[in-house]
């Protein structure tokens, strides 16, 4: 069972989106984020560097032809602090007080 614990890090709405699109997928392509998550590059950037310095997680960069690719995924970390944040949610939600913290250990 996941462990209820408020998430500070991706609470925000943005990264809430963006953890949430990367929950349901193994990969995601950079451009699939920007135009499912209406941002701009530099936004989106700027999101993806921030769950990645806090270990959620992991982009990879590539050459696909003469262009270079970017592609990201959830970490096991940034999966288990995105479940823990929703089941927060949820007990909030349900009237039940979670424990907070910031963020996932």
């Amino acid at each position: 069972m996941t462990r209820a614990r408020f998430d500070e890090l991706i609470h925000p709405s943005t990264r809430l989106s963006l953890v949430a699109t990367l929950a349901a997928v193994d990969w995601a392509e950079f451009t699939f984020l920007r135009d499912r998550l209406a941002l701009s590059d530099s936004a989106l950037s700027k999101q993806l560097t921030t769950l990645e310095e806090a270990g959620y997680v992991l982009t990879e960069r590539r050459l696909a032809g003469t262009r270079r690719k970017v592609r990201a995924r959830l970490t096991s970390t940034g999966r288990q602090a995105f479940d823990g944040h929703v089941a927060a949610l949820q007990a909030i939600v349900a009237g039940v007080a979670p424990p907070t913290s910031g963020q996932a250990p």
